[in-house]
């Protein structure tokens, strides 16, 4: 079975409860690094490498306004992340129904 890096990497990156708060905080929009920060007792500069984390797995892009950075969520990562589990929750409801069959099974039982 082959790994996906990119889905490697977004998944250890959502590992970290901040920065499955910050893609939940970008879902309703764009905001910066100081936006971000605001609900956590952390530094702007944890902030900016929970940021770079998700920039980096493909999560987070972020463009220049002048002085300001504002991050966005790119949603055709998630999209791929949401697809990948679909293709499991599927795997495994066709091998419980499989097993649901065969244990109801009188014949199967002997």
């Amino acid at each position: 079975m082959r790994s996906d890096p990119d889905l490697d990497l977004a998944f250890a990156a959502l590992g970290d409860p901040v920065r499955r708060a910050l893609v939940t905080r970008l879902a309703r929009g764009e905001a910066t690094v100081g936006e971000l920060g605001e609900p956590f007792d952390l530094t702007p500069q944890a902030i900016s490498h929970h940021v770079g984390v998700l920039r980096r797995c493909g999560l987070v892009e972020q463009r220049r306004e002048g002085t300001r950075r504002p991050c966005r969520l790119r949603v055709d990562q998630l999209t791929r992340l949401g697809s990948w589990i679909d293709e499991q929750r599927r795997a495994w409801d066709d091998r419980l129904d499989a097993l649901e069959t065969h244990l109801s099974d009188p014949e199967a039982t002997r």
